[in-house]
């Protein structure tokens, strides 16, 4: 096995210094690459992570991608006692419980965007904040506090940046910012200055209490769509709502150029979008893991796009563990879908499905863990080739354990620009402080061979949670 090892005190935040990227070459300009070398970069939330003799202060780990993949040669962590990050690191503030990345400033590097969601403010407890680490040719340094909202629009913990996404939501080439917590949701238009400021930000409305939201563009027009996933009375499964840009949408829905679209038929809460089968239009995948249809052990759902979007009155294709093909048991409680992402893995133009399921027992190992790949097709999504990966599977890092929560968080990313998308992976509760563990993509799919893991202890991390938040 082999581990990627970090240190790092946290007593103050420590942010290490990287090689700048060469004056001669421009940043890539992808979306991130926090130090513009041409390769993705990942970041790690670690929301309960101690700083000093701050509990639950959090913290943010950045990995850097290289030819070889991510490895603690190249990395930083970053907490609101790093140099020029604003705030300090207090008590439950949770810094790094919800991440994202784009380039707000325009200037080719890949920025952070970080949700602290039980931030206090003045006299305010708990109400959270959005911040914003600025990339550059030394990888992330300092940062800003997007506006905050009025006292008016925010409640005591409310959890205000639970749910951070970027994209280019109005198709003026900037990048967009919109940010989520139980009673408020906003929406900052870019570019943004380095000081935080966006364009113009404004609170959207005809929301229920909302702390996740998916972002990608399900039309093909180049703009990505927001959609935002609620609890609603009566619907355990959720609602399931988007805003698409519509200039002439002034009269249905005036305070913004947004027309808001229902799919009623549609249930779950993480998801994320890509072109499951090829067709140019991105698809909604939401993990539906605890609402009255999801089955006793969960789902997933795809709703593919189109030139309005999803058709709300399509039948989406649905694949739980007791879909022909796909590894495993539906049974209570595993979980199956509480973590989602998509991307293709195999280089086939066809974007492919990780599902996690944190709450799966692997032998007499309860919540153990697992992560299943759904591969994508000209079809859609199918169960054919479909195959699951545990801590006691060959190659992977580890043992599956009582607890471990692996899969509690997935994301697909390209981190050595070989055309194809490696799986990061969290596991919550790994050794009590949590890990994630690092598979990369093959034409025949995920592949062991040099797999690596990251615990919270060799990042010198202590009361993390580390890998609960993985940046999209």
């Amino acid at each position: 096995m082999r581990t990627l090892v970090i240190a790092a005190a946290l007593t103050t935040g420590v942010l290490t210094a990287l090689p700048a990227t060469p004056a001669a070459a421009a940043p890539s300009g992808l979306a991130s690459d926090f130090n513009g070398d041409g390769y993705r970069d990942l970041a790690i939330g670690a929301l309960a992570a101690d700083v000093g003799s701050a509990r639950s202060a959090g913290a943010v780990v950045v990995l850097y991608g290289t030819a070889s993949g991510v490895s603690g040669a190249k990395k930083a962590v970053i907490t609101q006692n790093s140099a020029g990050v604003p705030g300090a690191a207090e008590t439950d503030d949770r810094f790094g419980v919800s991440l994202a990345a784009g380039d707000l400033n325009a200037d080719g590097y890949a920025d952070l965007v970080v949700g602290s969601e039980f931030e206090s403010i003045g006299t305010r407890q708990g109400v959270g904040s959005v911040t914003v680490l600025w990339g550059g040719a030394s990888g992330l340094s300092g940062g800003s506090g997007l506006p905050q909202p009025s006292a008016e629009e925010l409640s005591e913990w409310g959890g205000y940046g639970r749910g951070v996404a970027t994209g280019d939501f109005d198709g003026d080439g900037k990048t967009d910012v919109t940010a989520t917590g139980q009673t408020h949701t906003r929406l900052f238009r870019g570019p943004f200055t380095r000081t935080g400021t966006p364009l113009t930000h404004q609170g959207v409305g005809e929301l229920g209490s909302t702390y996740e939201v998916i972002a990608g563009d399900l039309t093909g027009d180049k703009k990505a769509e927001r959609v935002y996933p609620f609890p609603v009375d009566g619907d355990e499964g959720g609602d399931i709502r988007y805003f698409r840009h519509d200039p002439g949408n002034w009269d249905a829905h005036p305070e913004s150029d947004y027309a808001m679209v229902e799919l009623p038929g549609a249930d779950g809460e993480p998801g994320a979008v890509g072109d499951i089968n090829g067709d140019g239009y991105g698809d909604l995948v939401l993990g539906d893991y605890a609402g009255p249809d999801s089955r006793k052990g969960g789902r997933v759902s795809v709703w593919y796009g189109g030139p309005q979007g999803p058709d709300p009155a399509q039948t989406p294709t649905v694949v739980h563990q007791d879909t022909p093909g796909v590894p495993g048991t539906d049974e209570e409680a595993d979980l199956f879908g509480s973590a989602v992402d998509v991307g293709d893995i195999n280089g086939d133009k066809y974007a492919d499905v990780v599902v996690g399921a944190w709450g799966e027992d692997i032998g007499t190992a309860r919540d153990a863990g697992s992560v299943t790949v759904l591969f994508g097709s000209a079809q859609g999504l199918t169960a054919t080739g479909a195959t699951s990966y545990t801590q006691n599977t060959a190659g992977v890092p580890g043992t599956a354990e009582k607890g471990d929560a692996f899969g509690i968080s997935v994301r697909l990313l390209d981190l050595d620009k070989n055309g194809r998308a490696d799986l990061v992976t969290g596991a919550g509760y790994e050794n009590t402080n949590g890990s994630v563990t690092y598979l990369r993509g093959s034409a025949t799919g995920l592949t062991t061979t040099g797999a690596t893991s990251l615990t919270a202890a060799g990042a010198g991390l202590k009361g993390s949670t580390f890998g609960w938040a993985l940046a999209r």
